[in-house]
């Protein structure tokens, strides 16, 4: 029974590889070869090799007979990134598995279900974590050159870690699951913790040379410090280097954390598997609820759809939060900037600047892509709004109005900030506003075109409709082409005419385009839009 159990829950994991998530339909054993192959690649070579070549800049530390702290460090990570790598599994696998109820329902012990599924965590949670730890051995054994022993007891520790690393999981994993029950939003609470962790990665990845170097510098302060007064640090570094009663105390103390684990989730399973996530009653209070016109109420239904993907919100509005945040950087930093742009670009005259900022601005806004697969999202419910009594062009004005809403204030925002920094000259200052607005509107009219030649309306997953969805990849780069040929134009003339001038006509062309798109969304968009 266990290991038919067992088998249930590999496939699960790797279900991925055998059915094509956009259709629902079983895989052929090519493709499915092929899909795990990438997959493989992309953990191997692309992730494995970054931890590679970040062990190897660390490799003074081996040299410089701290071997243990290189150990410790590298340890650390190889936790930090198989819990992130396996959390929301956990969340996801053991208490909110699809098949929990009928499971449950079914003559097998409640042991059985938790220990398969903490099978699949251990799996996922090894992975993560041996793309770390597989490439710091193997530097390890380049640099330090080790005995049969200490290779041994690396090996010994990465199988420690892997424990630990199901353990803070399951313990995390448990934490997400209790305040996921009680919580109403829980699509802004995904986002706002993503974006955090985004944000955390970021200044970690720009700080991480000054850090090394740092480290590298002090070793012998930084390594005597953790020895006296973080011995367990220590410990764990010796571990690596086959100490044996490091190992011994080691391991008593992860599989006894592993055994409480076991024994509170066996407690508290089928409370939490079987719950139905209410949250804390509200008093009714009626209310007269107010009248909308069509066009607010399909805007209305826009942004409802948008607040409850956090899928959606994280790879089709990234725009709305960077816009804001260069505008501000703009403000902070105008003293550096304006220093520094001479430096890169020359003398640069107001027009310059202002064909610069313009497309950097424009750049940032191509990161919304909202209209992009706003017609796949609609998915097999697309009879609904085609069923209203409301005409098609004002569906899809509602899916252009959200874009430009959520796009043109940050847009605005931060081009009057770059003004007020750079001061340009009035009709410099102008375009610097203008050519960022127009290109937004062309760039939503060409992700809404693009969706309806090409929707996808078969998906089984959302995150399929949003990530692999055509129309966003079009939205994307076709944005990106359209600048990068701009300014390739702008090198081939600019002995010709004036940056001012350029600018002017590339709002002039921007804006025929956007006039054209919006045409032909008008007449054989909604044509289009009316058979799907």
């Amino acid at each position: 029974m266990f290991k038919a159990l067992l088998q249930k829950q590999l496939l699960e994991l790797n279900q991925s590889f055998f059915q094509n998530k956009k259709t629902g339909k079983r895989r052929s054993a090519t493709s499915a070869v092929i899909s795990i192959i990438l997959f493989a690649v992309l953990i191997v070579a692309v992730i494995g090799g970054m931890f590679f070549i970040l062990a190897q800049s660390m490799s003074p530390l081996i040299t410089g007979g701290f071997g243990w702290l290189y150990i410790t460090i590298l340890s650390l990570l190889s936790i930090v990134f198989g819990v992130f790598g396996s959390v929301f599994n956990t969340y996801a696998s053991v208490y909110q598995a699809k098949d929990n109820d009928l499971l449950l329902s079914l003559p097998i012990p409640v042991p059985y279900i938790l220990a398969v599924r903490l099978s699949g965590v251990y799996l996922m949670g090894l992975m993560y974590s041996a793309v770390v730890s597989v490439p710091s051995l193997i530097v390890y054994c380049m640099y330090a050159k080790p005995a049969a022993g200490s290779v041994i007891g690396y090996i010994l520790l990465i199988l420690l870690i892997s424990v630990l690393v199901l353990v803070l999981s399951c313990a995390l994993g448990w934490v997400v699951a209790k305040i996921s029950s009680k919580l109403k939003n829980k699509s802004l609470i995904t986002v706002i913790a993503s974006l955090a962790f985004i944000a955390v990665y970021y200044v970690l990845y720009f700080r991480a040379t000054e850090l090394l170097q740092v480290l590298i510098a002090n070793v012998s302060v930084i390594g005597n410090d953790i020895r006296s007064s973080a011995y367990p640090l220590y410990m764990l570094g010796r571990c690596g280097e086959g100490d044996v009663l490091s190992l011994l105390i080691y391991a008593a103390v992860i599989l006894s954390l592993f055994a409480l684990t076991y024994y509170v989730l066996s407690r508290s399973f089928i409370r939490l598997a079987t719950g139905t996530g209410t949250v804390q009653k509200t008093k009714f209070r009626e209310k007269a609820e107010k009248r909308k016109s069509p066009d607010a109420a399909l805007l209305g239904k826009e942004f409802g759809r948008l607040l409850a993907s956090p899928t959606y919100m994280l790879n089709c509005s990234l725009g709305t939060l960077l816009l804001p945040v260069a505008a501000v950087v703009l403000l902070i930093k105008s003293s550096a900037l304006r220093s520094i742009l001479p430096e890169i670009f020359g003398d640069t005259s107001s027009g310059l600047l202002s064909l610069i900022l313009s497309g950097a601005i424009c750049m940032l806004a191509t990161m919304n892509d909202l209209t992009a697969p706003s017609i796949t999202l609609e998915g097999k419910c697309i009879w609904l709004p085609q069923s209203l009594p409301v005409s098609a062009w004002q569906v899809l004005h509602a899916k252009l109005r959200m874009h430009l809403f959520l796009t043109g204030i940050p847009t605005l925002f931060c081009s009057i900030c770059a003004a007020i920094v750079f001061q340009p000259d009035p009709l410099s200052c102008i375009l610097l506003i203008l050519m960022p607005q127009i290109f937004m509107l062309l760039h939503a009219a060409f992700g809404l075109a693009v969706n309806l030649k090409m929707p996808n309306l078969k998906w089984t997953n959302e995150a399929t409709a949003v990530k692999q969805s055509i129309g966003v990849l079009f939205a994307l780069f076709g944005g990106w082409i359209y600048l990068i040929a701009l300014g390739a134009l702008y090198f081939a003339v600019y002995r010709l005419i004036g940056e001012n001038i350029f600018l002017l006509l590339c709002t002039v062309l921007t804006s025929g385009l956007a006039a054209v798109l919006l045409f032909w969304l008008k007449k054989r968009g909604t044509a289009i839009f009316e058979t799907l």
